[in-house]
């Protein structure tokens, strides 16, 4: 009993004097200033400007692989660099440009969707992760995948 008292005694001092330190005390006001500079300086950004952010496949059959290219524009005042982009979903595969956009320049982003296993209406999304003001813009595909068994029966006239 008495060691757990003292272990609780000891946590609790420990606890109290390593949070005396007042946080705003140790705020370099030099830093702060950089810091603004540096923002000020930062605020030209380029802009991704897409031709379209969505794309319909249609109707297609179910194992179908299909791709769409998306054309966009840097409209801003800065190099735009695309850090990554993800597919909401495995069967969503993006390839985009590694070399930094100029302004003005363009640039493409091919998106493969493999409908296998995916029968009805599938909706998917590519997040790009950019340079660009929001640090997120999105592009859309959907496509009607019909069913095996019914691509099957179609083909076949039955």
């Amino acid at each position: 009993m008495k060691k757990g008292i003292l272990i609780l005694a000891g946590v609790l001092a420990f606890t109290f004097t390593s949070c005396k330190d007042d946080a705003a005390k140790k705020v370099n006001e030099e830093n702060v200033a950089d810091a603004a500079e540096r923002d000020a300086e930062n605020s030209e950004f380029p802009v991704m400007t897409f031709t379209e952010t969505e794309h319909d496949f249609g109707d297609i059959n179910e194992g179908d692989v299909v791709e769409h290219n998306f054309k966009f524009k840097n409209t801003g005042s800065a190099p735009l660099v695309i850090v990554s982009a993800k597919g909401s979903c495995g069967c969503t595969v993006p390839e985009w440009p590694k070399e930094p956009i100029a302004p003005g320049e363009e640039g493409e982003m091919l998106v493969k969707f493999n409908s296998s296993g995916k029968p009805n209406q599938q909706n998917k999304q590519v997040t790009i992760t950019a340079n660009t003001e929001a640090g997120k813009e999105v592009i859309k595909i959907k496509a009607m995948v019909a069913p095996k068994a019914a691509a099957e029966t179609a083909e076949t006239g039955a």
